[in-house]
């Protein structure tokens, strides 16, 4: 079992940057791949950035060249790195991992843009 807990999340102005957190409960290099996805209000969860063991790393196409994934082995920890920062990035966002076949949530948490 995994344990995730989010971190770094708040009220940002338009342009703005955020660093959020994932710090997971097991060594993140037995963890297949983390990702971060997000929930705005009325919408479906979607898929932000994820990295693999490997270092192998995915963006959606709405946060490409404004999201960097990135990985503290020594922290377990995964960061997301947003800048340039939209109304429209204004979500809960949460991370999961891939772990043994199984996916696991952290509890999230919110980011808010305002314009």
């Amino acid at each position: 079992q995994v344990q995730l807990e989010e971190s770094g999340g708040g009220l940002v102005q338009a342009g703005g940057s955020l660093r959020l957190s994932c710090a997971a409960s097991v060594s993140i290099f037995r963890i297949y791949a983390i990702g971060w996805y997000r929930q705005a209000q009325g919408k479906q969860r979607e898929l932000v950035a994820q990295i693999t063991s490997g270092g192998a790393t995915t963006y959606a196409n709405s946060v490409k060249g404004r999201a960097t994934i990135s990985r503290d082995n020594a922290k377990n920890t995964v960061y997301l790195q947003m800048n340039t920062l939209k109304p429209e990035d204004t979500a809960v966002y949460y991370c999961n991992a891939d772990y043994q076949l199984r996916g696991y949530w952290g509890q999230g948490t919110q980011v808010t843009v305002s314009s």
